[in-house]
């Protein structure tokens, strides 16, 4: 962009260079009447040198005094050959594949990304950042038409789904090498935990009392007239039940070998095998998905809930002590620390940089060099000549007054040979 400072720059080299010429001029006219013959011959070949550089300047950028010599405006009429080269070279000798790599291997970005990420204020600001991406994007998902295709891709998708292939491979990769067994044990353990609560055993209680109120209201009776407490006998009677079921659970979980765990092996494998290769079985499944996915109340359901995440990020987000932006940026606080203190992570992290730039650098450096050819074939012939006078033509006219000095000593120097000769 040509600045006031660069026209002005240039303006003043213009003068100078002019000025130098018309003093030159002068004093080729005063050393012919005051017969000077040596200043003479420097003014001569000055004002020649002064203005063949003056022309060859000239040249670069328009036509001299607008007459149509060949060879002139070069700029302007080469502006499409200049586009590609400098397209080319810039492709070339700056964007290369390898040289990239190797300038990105040399900053080692990992480290440096793991160092800004340590810094309190970058954390928080790659936060705030990420919470203006998160707000564009639940503003982006707001359209009702974007919602809609949204909805609609996700249902051709769920549709799509082998829902029971899907569950039968999970299931045959829980089953290996036992682990369906660990979660059998895990299992067990909570449902012994539940049992033990002194709420469940007063629930089974109550329900034991009630039942056998309704069922048999005789015999309830009856115990009370003898003096029993149907509700401490219906406690009892509970706390029995779990002390048994606790016992079974105990066994089956002390024991590999245990029915139980034989039987719940059986259990899983016939329904993996269903899952699998049972196509009367595979198509209810599939009927149940499809009845599920074209229920009406998905759709409202997907909406309600949609709406519950939108509104209540949009009031976190909106307060100053946001809890997503703080956890944002303690996410990525613990990424620069693991970067700065996990050698092994920085490399892997730099291998995968390094791998991308390998992949997108072609296509990159490629696409790079036809928009700059495109952008310069674009420019308006008295823009482009407009920059990049105002941007190196100072140093031209640096030329132009060099031209004039250089060209009165070499007038000099042949006017004495002349003389030294004849």
């Amino acid at each position: 962009m040509a600045t006031p400072e660069k026209m002005a720059a240039l303006g003043r080299m213009k003068l100078i260079a002019t000025a130098l010429f018309v003093a030159v001029t002068v004093l080729f006219i005063v050393a012919r009447r005051a017969d000077w013959p040596w200043v003479a011959a420097f003014a001569e070949a000055a004002m020649i040198g002064a203005l063949a550089d003056w022309f060859a300047v000239v040249a670069l950028f328009r036509r001299p005094l607008g007459l149509p010599i060949p060879h002139t405006a070069i700029l302007p009429r080469n502006k499409a050959r200049l586009a590609d080269n400098l397209a080319v070279f810039i492709r070339d000798k700056f964007l290369d594949t390898e040289s990239l790599v190797a300038r990105l291997r040399a900053a080692n970005p990992a480290e440096h990304i793991g160092a800004w990420l340590q810094v309190d204020a970058n954390a928080r600001l790659l936060a705030d950042r990420l919470a203006v991406v998160l707000v564009e994007s639940l503003d982006f998902m707001d359209d009702k038409r974007v919602r809609r295709l949204f909805l609609h891709a996700l249902r051709r998708r769920a549709g799509n789904l082998d829902l029971a292939g899907n569950v039968g491979r999970i299931m045959n990769v829980l089953t290996e090498d036992g682990r369906h067994q660990a979660l059998l044990d895990e299992g067990l353990r909570k449902l012994s935990e539940w049992l033990n609560q002194p709420g469940v055993q007063q629930s089974f209680a109550g329900m034991i009392v009630d039942v056998a109120s309704k069922e048999y209201p005789k015999v309830v009776a009856t115990l009370g007239l003898v003096g029993i407490n149907p509700a401490e006998l219906g406690e009892k009677v509970a706390v029995g039940i779990v002390a048994g079921v606790n016992g079974l659970l105990e066994d089956v979980a002390a024991n590999p070998l245990h029915p139980r765990r034989a039987a719940f092996d059986e259990l899983i494998v016939r329904y993996i095998e269903r899952l699998q290769h049972d196509e009367a079985f595979r198509a209810r499944i599939e009927q149940v998905k499809r009845d599920f996915l074209a229920h009406p109340g998905i759709g409202a359901y997907l909406q309600e809930l949609w709406e519950e995440v939108r509104n209540w990020l949009d009031r976190d987000l909106a307060r100053p002590d946001s809890g997503v932006r703080r956890k944002l940026a303690s996410a990525a606080a613990a990424i620069g620390a693991s970067l700065a203190n996990n050698p092994t992570l920085r490399d892997s992290v730099n291998e995968h940089i390094e791998h991308a730039v390998e992949n997108l650098a072609p296509e990159l450096r490629d696409g790079l060099s036809r928009h700059i050819a495109g952008t310069v074939r674009a420019w308006n012939d008295d823009d482009l000549v407009r920059e990049i006078e105002h941007s190196v033509g100072r140093d031209l006219q640096f030329i132009r007054v060099n031209g004039t000095v250089v060209g009165g000593l070499i007038g000099v120097a042949l006017y004495a040979a002349t003389h030294l000769l004849t």
